[in-house]
């Protein structure tokens, strides 16, 4: 999906009071798009939660967005750690 439309739906969304986030493979993109929330990753397209079957690393990644949900200071982006 376009990354300015998914920001532009966050944005709609939380001016209705509701809390969004995102997860974005290119940082550059969602710097200038500026979504409320968003957890940029390193894997390459088509793998936004990494590679398949890793359950670790994806259930490390889906936490790491959730967590955003919990940020006020918006717009934030920020880098998941896959070393963490």
């Amino acid at each position: 999906m376009c990354n300015q439309t998914v920001g532009l739906v966050q944005a709609a969304i939380e001016r209705e009071g509701i809390a969004t986030v995102s997860i974005s493979l290119v940082e550059r993109v969602a710097r200038a798009i500026a979504p409320p929330r968003t957890l940029v990753v390193p894997f390459r397209f088509g793998y936004p939660l990494g590679e398949p079957n890793d359950r670790e690393l994806q259930h490390r990644v889906i936490a790491a967005a959730l967590g955003l949900l919990e940020r006020t200071d918006v717009p934030v982006v920020e880098a998941f750690d896959v070393g963490a």
